[in-house]
């Protein structure tokens, strides 16, 4: 054997020693065992996990959002339907329905070849894995980030904003990107950036620290906020949740008033009056099953 072999031989086995080091390509999923699938790591590989239950919410559920509710599934609606459409950021108060208004829009058209992929934060830096996996395929995909938000330490994003529109490869068209947040701009915004802006005459200049926050936000093309309950609104979602308990209104106008008052009471000990503070009243109401608890809110609003 001339040193040439024994050179070529060497060189296979350290190849084949690599590519054990190596986490293997990500798996094929099988795309009829479910419509909702989440990115999970296993021994350094990614892959998309079967949902086998995912939430069966529906729109209906979402009170008081209608004017929200109509503008994602408008905007789902003509994705699901090959028509041009926007990636979404849904933002605003904690428990005002950010992420149920995306699992009943994956629910309204999933029948339709939707398809919802739940990604974490911490993964964002597989995009490119994931695309390559949902490349070609006839089943439109929105691939969800919930409770999206990044420290300033965080380097992450850069990899959410290419996926968004600032790769070299362009986007595909079966894929748009739904992510939900209590912060606008998705990053912390610190008093001291404010220092780093600049006046030029009568105009406004940020400095480049905000200009690199702003420019993550500005890549979803389709922004909605929502906004947190007056008490009108949070009853009448109470009274929505306890119907759909089974309670049935009462005839008696002092067990609808105690249901209010604990109802009010309850949003009062958590701090805020939402749509999942009245989802968690109506299933402790309904659920400890007394007389009071088979009523809800007669005077709510049409």
């Amino acid at each position: 054997m001339n040193d040439l072999e024994k050179f070529l031989k060497r060189a296979e086995g350290l190849v084949e020693r690599l590519e054990q080091l190596l986490p293997p390509a990500a798996q094929v999923p099988d795309w009829k065992s479910a419509t909702a699938f989440r990115w999970r790591k296993s021994n350094g590989r990614g892959f998309l996990q079967p949902v086998r239950n995912p939430h069966r919410i529906h729109l209906s559920d979402l009170q008081d959002i209608d004017r929200q509710k109509a503008l994602v599934e408008a905007n789902t609606r003509q994705f699901v339907e090959g028509r041009p459409a926007n990636n979404v950021l849904l933002t605003g108060a904690r428990g005002t329905g950010k992420s149920s208004l995306v699992k009943a829009c994956f629910n309204r058209f999933m029948s339709k070849g939707l398809r919802l992929i739940e990604v974490d934060k911490t993964d964002l830096i597989d995009l490119p894995d994931i695309t390559d996996l949902l490349m070609g395929r006839p089943e439109r995909f929105i691939l969800f980030c919930d409770d999206l938000s990044f420290e300033s330490s965080e380097t992450s994003y850069k990899a959410l904003k290419a996926a968004l529109d600032g790769s070299i490869a362009a986007p595909l068209d079966n894929l748009l990107i739904y992510a939900t947040s209590n912060r606008r701009h998705l990053m912390p915004e610190n008093m001291q950036e404010n220092l780093e802006t600049k006046y030029v005459g009568d105009e406004i200049h940020p400095g480049e620290t905000v200009e690199e926050k702003i420019s993550l936000s500005e890549r979803f093309g389709l922004w909605v906020s929502f906004y947190p309950f007056d008490q009108d609104a949070y009853l009448d979602i109470v009274a929505h949740w306890l119907a759909e308990l089974g309670c049935k209104p009462s005839k008696s106008a002092r067990e609808t008033e105690l249901m209010r008052e604990a109802a009010l009471q309850w949003a009062l000990q958590r701090g805020s009056r939402s749509g999942r503070v009245a989802w968690q009243f109506a299933r402790d109401w309904a659920g400890r099953g007394t007389v009071p608890a088979k009523t809800k809110s007669a005077s709510r609003r049409r």
